[in-house]
């Protein structure tokens, strides 16, 4: 039987690669999950934890696509045949609670622009809202949209000042101009007006495809189902998103930093390798990724290796392809004048010796013994080491009473291999 013009549009919906990544940043319970289902018709918050919490705590991943239909802008058309094909997106669903900062700051290094979420029913800022902002002010996020949502649960005045609050909070930062949409998730109002201004504010970057291939890995996991058969096992899934290159099913592929090993009484870190079984975009099996979107990696791996994020902040290429392992990295750190996340206001102290410093490389999240402090760069001994060029950039978070607070960031000058 003949495909009919709508099913045919729905399959090639489906299998279009998906030309950028947009985060879902902002405080805790802000709406951001609520939001991203809205727009892609997929809960995010999978894992029982996250379910039982009712917060996020890994990352989420959604794709959707855009449409213009008459003068309106929708994910979900009447009518395929006559609505205008925008582009299809990867939303990027980031954690807001204050204890799950190092999860924000892995996920941001694959988002080409975010929407920052404000509830309006609160006042602004939030100690997050803050932390997320120069989260991607530091990451280079250029360009974001600021959702005010929940207007449905104030009246029209307080919705007023909290715009103005939102305003004043954003002044003299690089998204000073961005705009500011108010919407409620919760009963869809607004979300033409939003995606409007997706489209005309986040611009899908130029990528490189011709360098080697490095695809950032977010996300680690075992899909298989209790009690599976060994004979019909799947090998272990990589998430993440391909940072520049193009990686294609059945290439060999080299994941670094690796496995930590026990050789001679000594932790050594091993590079693995494997075989691409699979590659997949919203869970359609495609022959190649390029960089733009989430994709998933299916691999030759056993599943007991990956499960449960193991291979979290991992770096995928070819065999011999990849940046080295470092073990002890120099960065020239720029602080902050002030903490970011914290109720009161505090001071950035300098950064000590043999102090305890979070560190976030690509979509690694790492801990640094500061070994030294000369000249005003600062030397640390990493506990999990980091695949990382020279010159990549560094997030710094110092522990402040019970939580690590986002203090600056620096730039890799000097590292050092096993």
């Amino acid at each position: 039987m003949p495909r009919t013009k709508k099913a045919t549009d729905e399959a090639n919906e489906k299998i279009m690669q998906p030309e950028l990544n947009i985060g879902m940043v902002g405080h805790v319970d802000h709406g951001k999950t609520t939001l991203l289902e809205r727009l892609s018709g997929v809960w995010a918050d999978t894992h029982s934890e996250e379910i039982k919490r009712g917060i996020t705590i890994r990352l989420g991943y959604a794709d959707t696509v855009f449409y213009r239909e008459g003068g309106i802008f929708t994910t979900k058309p009447k009518d395929r045949s006559k609505a205008e094909l925008l582009r299809k997106v990867s939303f990027v669903d980031a954690p807001g609670h204050e204890s799950l900062m190092a999860t924000m700051l892995s996920g941001a290094t694959i988002m080409d622009g975010a929407l920052l979420l404000i509830a309006a029913n609160e006042t602004c800022p939030q100690p997050q809202t803050r932390e997320h902002l120069m989260a991607l002010q530091i990451i280079g996020i250029k360009n974001i949209v600021i959702v005010q949502n929940k207007i449905d649960l104030v009246d029209e005045k307080a919705a007023l000042k909290n715009y103005e609050q939102i305003k004043s909070f954003v002044k003299g930062t690089a998204y000073e101009h961005s705009p500011i949409i108010p919407i409620s998730a919760q009963h869809n109002v607004g979300l033409s007006s939003l995606i409007k201004a997706i489209e005309e504010t986040i611009v899908t970057p130029k990528r490189d495809t011709g360098k080697d291939p490095i695809f950032l890995v977010a996300r680690s996991f075992d899909i298989n189902r209790p009690g599976t058969l060994p004979k019909d096992l799947t090998g272990g899934v990589l998430g993440g998103s391909m940072k520049q290159g193009i990686l294609k099913k059945g290439q060999d592929i080299e994941i670094r930093p690796g496995r930590s090993l026990m050789e001679k009484n000594k932790e050594v870190w091993k590079p693995i390798r494997a075989k691409i079984a699979d590659l997949r975009y919203g869970g359609l099996s495609v022959g190649e990724i390029s960089p733009g979107g989430t994709a998933g990696i299916l691999t030759s791996l056993d599943p007991s290796i990956v499960k449960s994020d193991q291979l979290l902040g991992s770096i995928v290429g070819l065999p011999g392809k990849l940046p080295q392992v470092l073990f002890e990295i120099t960065f020239a750190p720029h602080l902050l004048e002030r903490v970011v996340g914290t109720e009161q206001e505090l001071s950035v102290e300098p950064i000590k010796m043999n102090e305890t410093l979070m560190l976030n490389v690509n979509s690694a999240t790492t801990v640094g013994i500061v070994t030294g402090t000369r000249k005003k760069n600062v030397a640390c001994r990493l506990k999990i080491p980091v695949c990382a060029e020279i010159n990549s950039k560094v997030t710094i978070s110092r522990r402040i009473g019970n939580r690590f607070r986002l203090i600056g960031y620096g730039d890799i000058i000097e590292g050092k291999t096993q």
